[in-house]
């Protein structure tokens, strides 16, 4: 299984420097977008634990409730390595559905998810598509703040259904 052994966001940067780039290039296009969503290193939840084991770099932050009651942290923005592509994850959502339905036809993305979508190389995503879904997101939590975490509670109720 594919690993980041990262402590910190500089350490996450340099993990696999053929990809250094492309994170550098979205973290850019996240800190002129939405720089009121904080830059954080995101360690994943300890074993064990409920909730995501894996590191990535994460931009904003909040707590949703699992089934046990037990609040985990995330981000509302995550960019995390994965093998062979790089993954955005997004935990915001507009009139009940994840924003990210709105844009993902557009993106030109390797792939898309309920909440994510990946590429190999950020010029391959539209730009003005990415930085528009960027903008919206970061004004979403700050109009409303607990909308990340109704979001991770609606996604987790649709998974158990």
């Amino acid at each position: 299984m594919f690993q980041v052994t990262a402590a910190n966001v500089e350490q996450y940067l340099d993990f696999d420097p053929t990809r250094r780039a492309e994170l550098v290039a979205f973290d850019d296009l996240m800190v002129a977008n939405a720089p009121q969503l904080e830059r954080h290193f995101h360690a994943g939840t300890p074993a064990g634990e409920p909730g995501m084991r894996f590191k990535m770099i994460g931009y904003g932050r909040f707590q949703y409730p699992t089934s046990s009651g037990k609040l985990v942290a995330w981000p509302v923005v995550g960019l995390a390595l994965q093998k062979n592509y790089i993954s955005v994850y997004l935990s915001v959502s507009k009139e009940a559905a994840p924003l990210l339905d709105s844009y993902a036809s557009s993106l030109h993305a390797l792939r898309t998810g309920r909440n994510n979508f990946s590429f190999d190389k950020l010029q391959d995503i539209r730009r003005s598509v990415l930085e528009a879904l960027i903008v919206e997101a970061a004004a979403i939590v700050a109009a409303d703040p607990g909308n990340p975490a109704r979001f991770r509670s609606q996604s987790a109720a649709g998974k158990s259904q």
